[in-house]
């Protein structure tokens, strides 16, 4: 049901010509990160793993398979950040805190990849400095959106895995 939500979100944030309003190529708002985001805090990081690889690989086939590289290299990249700062949260760090470092590690992750692929190694100097300054905007609103989730999922009785109920 997760990897439905996460299709769903990353399929209407196509629609969003978002290039009509900050003129950075490419700039999605990382609806789909909500979906992870919330799978990372409630579930298991294994779980937002399968989520984040599954839909990825469904999106590739509808979209083409020449982004799956860069939605990997972003998507793993913020999974891991967000999983490492997972345990800072509600200490240090808050959900939107974490979302916007994921976002950044995205963006990161996915113009590394970029300059690898195109051997443009100018993309990490010109093209990152607007992502990231969108990604941490675009980083607020998925955490804002996943943190009252998040804390609404609190008071359900969600499965444990075999290692956290013994």
């Amino acid at each position: 049901m997760l990897v439905s939500l996460a299709l769903v979100l990353a399929l209407v944030e196509r629609w969003i010509p978002l290039e009509l309003i900050v003129p950075v190529p490419g700039l999605k708002l990382g609806l789909a990160n909500i979906v992870t985001l919330v799978a990372l805090m409630r579930l298991h990081v294994t779980d937002a793993l399968a989520i984040l690889l599954v839909r990825i690989m469904i999106m590739s086939a509808i979209t083409g398979i020449t982004t799956m590289l860069f939605s990997l290299g972003g998507g793993l990249l913020a999974l891991v950040v967000m999983w490492l700062l997972s345990f800072l949260e509600g200490r240090s760090l808050s959900v939107i805190g974490m979302s916007m470092a994921g976002a950044a590690a995205h963006n990161i992750g996915q113009v590394g990849v970029a300059s690898l692929v195109l051997a443009e190694p100018l993309l990490l100097v010109t093209y990152l400095p607007p992502l990231l300054i969108t990604g941490l905007l675009t980083g607020v609103l998925t955490g804002a959106a996943a943190g009252p989730v998040i804390r609404n999922l609190t008071a359900l009785p969600l499965p444990q895995h075999k290692e956290e109920a013994s």
